[in-house]
């Protein structure tokens, strides 16, 4: 099974699909049933036909993925999805892109990790100095430092890019919509924020560590 296929093929076509309604054929109060039970029989094949370890990471990145997407869109405001409400497909997916990440991260060398993050220093500069993503800073120092400091310095210069590659879709498509102004904190944000990856490096954190702590190993060994 090539899983980065997949995984391409199922959030690519997936948010269409959800977006769209699949172009209009479908009743758009139905459009994201047969995305959320394709997503999440994805999910539980590869649940299935795995080793324990990773049985771990996958219950792991829900159980974090789940209340932090409510947090951020139902609490926090900082997007809105489509329909309001979180689509059921979403922690499946937060899954998806996890292990896209760490597949695309075994291929670099950790000494690429930081150069991998210099271009978006001259599009942060933009934003600060059109004001139209103050945050940005604030996202880019974060995601600099989980690459400096945290257990798998790779995966979180992978996420940063993927990660945006997939809010550009999900964002064109109108699958959510950041707010422009961030609440509670008087900055703006680019739809999506340019270092949108820092809150999937922050939960991919929280993953290694967790999943760590559970199996007795270092935090640097879980996605290695």
């Amino acid at each position: 099974m090539n899983r980065p296929l997949w995984y391409i093929m199922t959030i690519g076509i997936g948010l269409w699909a959800s977006a769209t309604a699949f172009g209009g054929l479908v009743d758009d109060g139905v459009a994201e049933w047969p995305v959320n039970i394709w997503c999440w029989g994805l999910f539980f094949f590869i649940y299935r036909n795995t080793d324990r370890k990773e049985r771990i990471e996958m219950i792991t990145v829900v159980a974090i993925a789940t209340p932090m997407e409510l947090f951020f869109s139902e609490i926090w405001l900082i997007y809105e999805y489509q329909r309001h409400l979180m689509p059921l497909f979403v922690p499946a997916g937060h899954y998806f892109l996890f292990d896209l990440g760490r597949r695309m991260a075994k291929r670099l060398k950790v000494s690429w990790a930081f150069p991998m993050l210099l271009p978006f220093v001259p599009l942060v500069l933009y934003g600060l100095w059109t004001g139209g993503d103050t945050s940005g800073v604030f996202l880019l120092i974060m995601v600099l430092g989980f690459t400096k400091w945290g257990p798998e310095p790779r995966l979180y210069a992978s996420m940063a890019w993927a990660a945006l590659a997939m809010e550009l879709w999900g964002t064109y498509l109108l699958n959510w919509t950041w707010a422009a102004e961030v609440p509670w904190t008087g900055l703006t944000a680019w739809n999506p924020p340019l270092l949108v990856g820092a809150f999937y490096c922050l939960g991919d954190v929280l993953v290694n560590l967790s999943v760590a702590k559970f199996q007795g190993e270092p935090a640097n060994e879980v996605v290695a």
